[in-house]
Parts: C-alpha cells; structure tokens; sequence
C-alpha cells in the first residue's frame, strides 16, 4: 500500500512539473527570430522553417509615441499584421499614376511638377495569427513578430 502511494505522489508531481513547464522549441523559435531581426532588421512578411514546420512571420514596427495606450498599439500591430499576411496570399491590385505638370515662365524657363499616385487594394482575410512577441528597438519603434504556421501545400507556393 505504501509503495503504491509513493507510485502515486511521484506521478502526480511529474505530471505537475511537466505542465509548468512552457514550449521551449517555441521559445527558442523566438530568439532566433529576434536575433535574426536585430541582425538586419526588415518588415514584412517572411516564410521561415524549423526542422519541423514551415511558418509565416509577419513583422512590423510601430512608433510608441503615436498610441496612447498599449492595448490600442497591439490592436493596430494586429490589424496590419493580418493585412501584410492577406497581402501575401490572396496577392493585391496596384495601379500607378504619373502626372508631370510643365509650366513655362516668361523668361524661357520651364518649371517641372511630377505628381505620383500608387494605390493598392488587397481583398481577403487570414485568421489564426499569434503574436509571438514585440521588443522595443534601439530607436524607440515597437517591432511586433505575428507568426502563422503554413500548411505543407502554402509552404510551396
């Protein structure tokens, strides 16, 4: 009777460490993503592997200064974490336009104007994208890492 107490003390505790603990496969996914970054920062969207898994980071940075509250900074970091992705696989229109204005002056003399217009317009929608962290840059701008794990069929796309 003893030694099945003892059995059973013993499994309840490993069980109770093992759920402490927390994913360190993620946890080192996610330093080497931010040293990548601190490496030679970049914005976007990017595939990156594992040994196991191909993912989807989003990335991008936002000027603290401009939210008043961090809860609103994460939302937006969110929203344009969502769109960059939705860029990425549903693909945008982007027309351009260019508009030089020549205007010639009593002298001779003509004065340029080249007016430039680019929109895009992206339509879709990417759900499941985790935040996996956010650090503060040298320069002050919160750099935000969203992360998607690709199907094996959108990792070859």
């Amino acid at each position: 009777m003893r030694k099945l107490i003892c059995c059973l003390i013993f499994l309840i505790v490993a069980l109770g460490l093992y759920a402490q603990s927390y994913n360190s496969d993620k946890v080192s996914f996610t330093n080497f993503l931010v040293r990548m970054y601190n490496n030679s920062p970049f914005e976007g969207v990017r595939a990156v592997d594992d040994y196991e898994h191909a993912y989807l980071i989003s990335v991008l940075a936002l000027d603290k200064s401009k939210y008043k509250t961090e809860s609103v900074m994460n939302r937006v970091a969110s929203v344009k974490a969502m769109a960059q992705a939705s860029r990425y696989f549903n693909g945008s229109n982007i027309t351009q336009d260019m508009i030089i204005r020549t205007s010639e002056k009593s002298d001779g003399s003509a004065d340029t104007e080249i007016i430039e217009n680019i929109r895009e317009n992206s339509v879709g929608y990417v759900k499941a994208l985790e935040q996996l962290t956010n650090f503060t840059r040298e320069d002050g701008m919160q750099v935000f890492i969203f992360i998607k794990q690709l199907d094996t069929f959108e990792a070859t796309q």
